[in-house]
């Protein structure tokens, strides 16, 4: 039977070790393979919902020369993508990939038109009661409207060609789901490929829009709303949402 001394380091070290591999994991995770995301705004309406929070996968698109290391795949038509902001990258935007480089695009009465043939769009929601011919008739070069970016009405006009866009390479032209209240490619122009971060993978959880469970404001309010989220989780959480996988 051994007497040697019991070394205290024994009973913690391995724990400490465990716990250091899983940080270094999350960490991983977090800044290479998927970022968290919420919805900010309602051009997505109904795919996606104001109060939704989404994990991103940052990997898929990857780069072409790097395809042999991990299943990367080119951005294609029909994708949501979240990228930043072409006018301002240091916010982001989701929207859904509508032209790839190559593409034609054009709409004729708010529908959309690739390569001269009718897209089906079951998800688009069209909620405006008025016509806008800039917004429903693009590309028009004729008639600025607000919202519109000047560099990008400048641009446009040497991409139009017999009423089409054009596409140029490493660019992607993408509108909002809900097509009549989104300000998208239409407004602003393409999004280069440099500028996507990923595509969203699920929706990790979901509250209703008018929900106080987020914190804001004062160090108080947001003492206030935490302790309102603890009490309310359940009432505010859209459970029909949350854990749904995001096409």
């Amino acid at each position: 039977m051994s007497n040697a001394p019991h070394d205290p380091k024994s009973d913690w070290l391995p724990t400490v070790q465990s716990l250091l591999g899983t940080v270094v994991i999350a960490i991983f995770v977090i800044t290479f393979a998927v970022q968290a995301f919420q919805i900010p705004s309602e051009s997505m309406e109904n795919t996606l919902l104001i109060g939704d929070y989404l994990l991103v996968d940052k990997l898929c698109y990857g780069e072409p020369k790097r395809e042999f290391l991990l299943p990367y795949r080119p951005v294609q038509r029909d994708d949501i993508i979240v990228f930043r902001y072409p006018v301002n990258p240091q916010e982001h935007f989701v929207k859904r990939v509508i032209g790839v480089p190559g593409d034609h695009i054009k709409l004729v009465n708010g529908r959309v038109y690739v390569n001269g043939s009718a897209l089906n769009e079951p998800y688009v929601r069209h909620t405006a009661t008025f016509a806008d011919d800039f917004r429903d008739q693009f590309p028009r070069v004729d008639i600025p409207v607000p919202g519109l970016e000047g560099n990008w009405w400048l641009a446009m006009k040497k991409l139009v060609h017999d009423g089409e866009l054009s596409v140029p390479q490493d660019s992607y032209f993408v509108l909002g789901d809900n097509r009549d209240e989104s300000l998208d490619s239409r407004y602003w122009g393409f999004v280069p490929r440099r500028n996507i971060v990923g595509r969203p993978l699920i929706i990790y959880w979901s509250v209703h829009e008018d929900s106080d469970v987020i914190p804001e404001g004062s160090t108080e309010e947001k003492v206030f709303h935490l302790a309102y989220a603890m009490t309310h989780l359940f009432q505010d959480t859209r459970w029909n949402r949350t854990l749904h996988v995001v096409r």
